[in-house]
């Protein structure tokens, strides 16, 4: 299994209050552009309409530039591949105001691209620099145990 891009920011960020594994909809080519690992995540996230679920804002550049159609839009929406009780449970969490849907990694299971989405409350800053404080001491201590 290899990972094909990944959302570094969401740990920092949020708070991961539940993991889904789903299948994306992509074109030909980009599945070729995905396996180059040219996908980027950078502002990405997740909404529900009508019984589906997209993926928003996930940058997707063309495979060959030159050979890609004229009106090929590398943000384009595109649909994620979950179960309806997956689905059901994604809606009705996201109405809560507080909790957001956002992609953390995609990567390939067998021959399927999957993207790991997660159910995320926002961090306030003060949680933020607890996050920072911990990795520093994470650091630290490593750092101790190396030079013994």
């Amino acid at each position: 299994m290899s990972h094909y891009a990944e959302n570094r920011k969401v740990r920092f960020d949020f708070e991961i209050l539940e993991k889904y594994e789903s299948g994306i909809e992509l074109l030909g080519t980009e599945v070729k552009s995905v396996r180059g690992g040219t996908m980027s995540l950078e502002g990405a996230f997740v909404i529900v309409r009508g019984g589906e679920i997209y993926l928003i804002n996930a940058n997707i550049p063309p495979y060959q530039a030159k050979n890609a159609p004229k009106d090929y839009d590398p943000l384009r929406n595109r649909k994620l591949l979950l179960t309806k009780k997956e689905i059901g449970e994604l809606a009705g969490n996201e109405k809560n105001k507080s909790l957001t849907i956002v992609p953390i990694s995609v990567y390939n299971k067998g021959r399927k691209i999957k993207v790991e989405i997660a159910l995320v409350r926002g961090k306030k800053k003060f949680d933020k620099r607890e996050t920072l404080k911990k990795r520093d001491t994470d650091r630290e201590i490593r750092r101790e145990m190396k030079e013994r």
